[in-house]
């Protein structure tokens, strides 16, 4: 996917230190951020942010953080963060999924999603794909013991190979589906993506997972 550059972009995102926060700021406490000590729930990939948004406004007792990599991608998230009149349970992070262990301690997040994640297809890239062995093993150092992985995409490949990298991690899965939307769940909340290829009929696979401890 070719991205658009927006050379204001972080400009803007400086603008709003109270939603987005740079990698590089290795914050040290993140109960003190929200001033709470609600469950955090991180979206690694929030892309323009329509998920994290919905999941934040749905839910006002559970902390939500997107992580998102591109300054094109994520200012567009923060736009629809300022027209949802910034959540007080909602933050960004500009930085990089795969450096999830200097941003959060050891067992401080309590669930962790991971949305139309980009499926690498090449056999080359599998160690690219965040459902590969090295991302879990990251994943499992900053999850709580009983804290879960939800996984959504409309890639079967990926799906496929994210259900034998899970099992073969040694992960517990649950609620496995094949098509999501044939008994759309009430609480869903879609990402653009979703409401794209689901519009064109195709099946979204979904699961849960956590780590045997």
């Amino acid at each position: 996917m070719r991205l658009r550059h927006k050379p204001w972009a972080k400009d803007f995102m400086v603008e709003h230190p109270d939603v987005v926060i740079f990698e590089d700021e290795k914050v040290k406490d993140w109960k003190e951020i929200f001033g709470n000590e609600n469950p955090i729930h991180v979206e690694v990939g929030t892309g323009k942010g329509q998920f994290v948004i919905g999941m934040a406004k749905a839910n006002p007792d559970v902390n939500y953080i997107g992580i998102e990599h591109f300054d094109s991608v994520i200012v567009s998230a923060l736009e629809k963060v300022i027209e949802a009149e910034k959540p007080s349970n909602l933050r960004l992070i500009r930085g990089n999924g795969a450096n999830i262990e200097d941003l959060f301690t050891k067992g401080e997040l309590d669930r962790l999603f991971l949305n139309f994640s980009d499926p690498w297809p090449k056999t080359r890239h599998a160690k690219r794909r965040l459902t590969h062995a090295a991302f879990l093993s990251r994943y499992e150092n900053v999850l709580k013991k009983d804290g879960e992985i939800h996984f959504k995409t409309d890639n079967r490949k990926l799906f496929e190979y994210s259900l034998v990298s899970m099992s073969e991690y040694g992960m517990i899965l649950k609620d496995v589906s094949l098509d999501l939307h044939a008994q759309m769940p009430e609480d869903n909340i879609m990402t653009e993506y979703e409401e794209k290829f689901s519009a064109k009929g195709q099946p979204i696979y979904r699961l849960e997972s956590y780590f045997k401890r």
